[in-house]
């Protein structure tokens, strides 16, 4: 119970609990109304199909760390890591396309094809009797990519954790909690894996370290700056971290929260109404011709970088002057843009490093040919149904487009927040599943 009054205290104090490809030479071409595309959906379904299949259908045969190449910097020493995160992050983006109920006929082969390649490659992943068993608790990165694949199941469980068998829960569940290994840490976005982790745990019903996720909450919801931005630890960074990592892991552990405590409410309706914001500037961010600034570290994850603006379309979310079908055609651009880059794939079809195409001098000594998958987090809206307004409207033209035009449009506001709020303790004992 103390550590969820500190928790609330602590919200309250930080102001949470308030009211509720191509080259350039080569851009798509201009139609006056987004991409001009007629199946922008059918397109995202081959990206993620083509993201997919060489990680799913190697983990699925237990033969992933002997088919994926890992480029890397030099001496980078990325072998122990790269493969949980191909893994972890094509997951995250790929479980809620793996759980619509109603894609189209043409996407239903290869999304019926895939769920099962996934649910095996989760066996694969997590069996310590396999060749493929992955590193969850050796070094610090593995608790970035452990939050990760936790981040795929909490958002697909009906296909990623309902249907496995109870050997194959226990396994991932002692992954999971041997990840608790690396010490929990307290000064920047890494915060929120630890908290994802326990998100997860607690849905699966086991006790939660209330260290690693009220605790590590509270330190990411302390480093709030205003207008929709959180900083990364202390200090705000000029990147896309907010996006790869902070808004939309926030959002899905608040979720768990919410869900397993209704007093949790007010805290998950304010960070929601801050990411809201933090979409719509991340939409105009994206230039007439689906290019967008290559800004701070971790480029290399191409439109991962939009994995928030992608979110709120999922979560329809998104700010009441955003028309979802001109996210979609914003989207579809930036994709179109990196997917199609010369250089993007290798010869069997695994990403390499780079922005726009094959760029390996952008790596920063993290980056490998696991972290790229990153991007997957972008198609986030293909677990949308195709009759909604994201995928159905008519095509529509994004901001930059219909201000470079001459457009008149309103002006652009910062978001204000309300400070402080009551908001009454929840019953639940610190570490209890609720």
């Amino acid at each position: 119970m103390k550590n969820r009054r500190e928790f609330f205290k602590s919200a309250a104090a930080a102001g949470l609990l308030g009211a509720a490809g191509q080259p350039l030479t080569a851009a798509p071409k201009e139609t006056g109304q987004g991409t001009g595309s007629h199946d922008d959906r059918g397109y995202w379904v081959s990206v993620a199909e083509k993201l997919s299949r060489p990680v799913l259908e190697h983990l699925a045969r237990r033969e992933l760390k002997k088919a994926m190449p890992v480029e890397a910097p030099p001496g980078a020493g990325r072998e122990k890591f790269a493969h949980l995160e191909a893994f972890g992050r094509l997951l995250a983006g790929l479980a809620p396309w793996l759980a619509a109920d109603n894609p189209g006929a043409a996407e239903r082969k290869p999304q019926q094809e895939l769920i099962p390649l996934a649910q095996a490659a989760l066996d694969a992943a997590t069996d310590p009797q396999s060749p493929d068993f992955l590193n969850y608790s050796e070094g610090g990165q593995p608790l970035v990519d452990t939050a990760f694949l936790a981040q795929g199941i909490l958002r697909a469980p009906d296909i990623l954790w309902k249907p496995l068998e109870p050997r194959v829960k226990k396994q991932i569940i002692a992954a999971f909690k041997s990840s608790r290994n690396i010490a929990t840490p307290d000064r920047n976005n890494w915060v929120m894996f630890a908290a994802t982790i326990e998100a997860a745990l607690l849905e699966f019903g086991e006790p939660t370290i209330a260290g690693r996720l009220e605790g590590c909450l509270n330190k990411m919801l302390g480093w709030y700056d205003g207008d929709g931005a959180y900083g990364d630890g202390e200090f705000f960074h000029f990147d896309y971290y907010n996006s790869f990592v902070i808004h939309p892991m926030l959002l899905d552990t608040l979720a768990v929260l919410h869900r397993h405590d209704a007093r949790f409410a007010p805290a998950h309706d304010t960070v929601l109404r801050r990411a809201r914001r933090f979409a719509e500037v991340q939409e105009r961010l994206i230039a007439p011709d689906g290019t967008f600034p290559s800004l701070g570290r971790s480029t290399t994850y191409r439109f991962g970088a939009f994995q928030l603006l992608a979110q709120m379309a999922l979560l329809g979310g998104l700010p009441e002057n955003l028309n979802p079908a001109q996210v979609r055609g914003a989207l579809t651009a930036v994709i179109r843009r990196m997917m199609e880059a010369p250089g993007t794939f290798d010869e069997n079809g695994w990403l390499r490093i780079g922005f726009c195409g094959h760029q390996p001098s952008l790596a920063e000594n993290y980056i490998s040919t696991g972290s790229l998958y990153l991007c997957a987090n972008g198609l986030l809206p293909l677990g949308l149904s195709p009759a909604d307004p994201f995928w159905s409207g008519p095509s529509a033209r994004w901001t930059s487009q219909k201000l470079w035009s001459g457009e008149s449009l309103p002006p652009d506001h910062a978001l204000s927040d309300v400070k402080t709020v009551d908001v009454p303790l929840p019953d639940r004992k610190a570490g209890s599943p609720g």
